[in-house]
């Protein structure tokens, strides 16, 4: 499995628990951090923690490392790090504020398919 498609198995997992604007960020070579952003959010502490979930059972039923989760216990902005691909579920107030899509402009759209 690619990059590419790693990132699109991980926002697939976050729509499946009605994650909303679902966007992956191509951000090689604007980054050393990552290769691919894919960022969502929900709509209240707990489907934050459903979309971290889904993407954990989907990552590990694929046979993909999660490398660390970051902000759980706070489920405000929860960074699932797997390597090349960070996703990153936020709570929607913290969306709105961080605005992520903004920062990395620079970045192409990748389609979540």
């Amino acid at each position: 499995m690619n990059l590419v498609e790693l990132a699109q198995l991980a926002a697939s997992a976050a729509e499946e628990k009605k994650a909303q604007r679902v966007t992956i960020l191509d951000i090689r070579g604007l980054s050393v951090i990552a290769d691919y952003f894919v960022i969502c959010h929900g709509n209240s502490q707990t489907q934050v923690k459903a979309i971290v979930d889904a993407v954990r059972k989907k990552m590990q039923e694929a046979d993909i490392p999660v490398k660390g989760i970051e902000g759980l216990s706070e489920s405000r902005w929860v960074l699932v790090d797997l390597g090349d691909v960070v996703v990153h579920v936020f709570h929607k107030d913290e969306r709105d504020f961080y605005d992520l899509e903004r920062l990395w402009g620079d970045a192409a759209l990748v389609g979540v398919q």
